[in-house]
């Protein structure tokens, strides 16, 4: 039942999430209206001032370099080599090419190589990043579409520049790193710009609207950006040796709260936690849609990623072990064995078919209650069978994964040395 319906249908239509805006703000109770108005601003301030960089850098007369092209992101800042290898000139370009590409902000755009040519003068800080499949009423249609993913926490984005920046900073003492140290904290100060008063992230920041401005664990987005303040907090040496003690202690601060809103964001189904969501809304804290496919249900890869995180923090209290007990659990009610999610190369494409001794397997979304798999296509329907879905969107997006098991993997030695609570 769990693996595929036995009657397949057409469950529901994906409804848009709602940005954060001051009419909402209004609504919220007297003693959140100050912090949250004054994040309102502030990000509206920031916009408006990374525009006027940009326009002050394109001279009348002057032809406008054409956008980065959009290209791999991550693996051209491999963050798994040597020390040799960050001392380099290969890596110095890369760290070259970051810095050219933050954002007045602090941060960096998404889906682009950090390996290729600086960023000319005037030219945009990131990639077109426009969906080619965009159709009227689409939830991904930008605002502005000359202004769309700038600054993000999206595919990797921010977090992984940053990580770079400080292994190449620890390979050039004085003076040579003194550009990464200060880009690093540039971005440093970016992620608690962002963070949301409650202590989440969104999508992209200065805000952008629609999904993008949800507390954002979809592509481990909270995640890893309070896996890097967690380490900025508590590491006063190593890769962070050059962070000054007061960013040190902001940052500390900054991954308590965002600590305090993954426990708060963990989904309740008759008194009892579940998972999370991909996104959730940041003043009801409910799970939201993102893209017109992704539902507003329970997210099996992002809650997995959170599930790593929360066991790696040390001395946990009663309630981050009640919680991390909750989601293990979940994990293993929800497994699919003897299925298997077939590949591409097939004129039927990727199925979920029957496999005697295949798996385990979750799928993408779960509906919180009944607990069951659910998959959207891109006419915003939702579907409680894969095989029902459009071919371009089984191809194109990973209904099932595999991550939860090393979670599970993770949780067993964990929950040995770990009193109940």
């Amino acid at each position: 039942m769990l693996a595929c319906g036995t009657a397949a249908a057409v469950i529901g239509t994906n409804q848009p999430a709602q940005a954060i805006t001051a009419e909402r703000i209004a609504a919220l109770p007297a003693a959140q209206l100050a912090a949250w108005q004054a994040y309102l601003d502030g990000s509206e301030a920031q916009r408006q001032a990374d525009q006027a960089a940009l326009a002050a850098e394109r001279k009348p007369g002057q032809a406008v370099p054409p956008p980065p092209e959009e290209d791999a992101h991550s693996n051209s800042m491999p963050l798994d080599q040597n020390s040799e290898f960050y001392a380099g000139p290969a890596a110095r370009h890369v760290a070259d090419v970051i810095i050219g590409f933050q954002t007045p902000a602090g941060g960096w755009g998404k889906n682009q190589s950090r390996s290729g040519a600086p960023r000319l003068p005037g030219q945009a800080y990131v990639p077109n990043n426009i969906s080619h499949y965009l159709a009227p009423g689409d939830f991904d249609t930008p605002r502005d579409p000359n202004w769309n993913y700038v600054g993000t926490l999206d595919n990797d984005a921010t977090t992984t520049e940053l990580h770079f920046l400080a292994l190449v900073a620890r390979q050039a003492p004085g003076a040579e790193g003194d550009s990464y140290r200060a880009s690093f904290l540039r971005g440093v100060r970016y992620l608690l710009s962002a963070q949301f008063p409650n202590g989440g992230w969104p999508q992209v920041w200065p805000l952008e609207g629609g999904y993008h401005d949800a507390i954002t664990y979809n592509d481990d987005a909270v995640t890893k950006a309070a896996e890097l303040l967690t380490q900025v907090g508590t590491n006063a040496s190593g890769e962070f040796s050059f962070v000054p003690q007061d960013v040190r202690g902001q940052a500390a601060a900054a991954a308590r709260r965002a600590l305090d809103c993954i426990l708060a964001t963990q989904v309740m189904v008759n008194g009892r936690r579940t998972i999370w969501g991909q996104q959730h809304d940041a003043f009801t804290l409910a799970p939201v849609s993102a893209r017109n496919f992704e539902p507003p249900d329970l997210a099996t890869g992002e809650s997995a990623d959170l599930l790593l995180y929360l066991m790696s923090l040390p001395e946990p209290s009663p309630a981050l072990r009640t919680a991390i007990r909750a989601a293990a659990r979940w994990f293993e009610e929800a497994t699919i064995t003897g299925y298997a999610w077939t590949g591409r190369d097939t004129p039927q494409g990727r199925r979920l078919v029957p496999q005697p001794g295949a798996g385990p397997l979750w799928a993408r979304f779960y509906s919180a209650d009944p607990m069951r798999p659910v998959f959207g296509d891109r006419d915003k329907t939702i579907h409680d069978d894969v095989n029902e879905l459009t071919l371009e969107r089984r191809n194109g997006y990973n209904w099932y994964v595999a991550d939860p098991q090393k979670a599970l993997t993770v949780y067993e030695r964990w929950a040995k040395a770990q009193p109940e609570p």
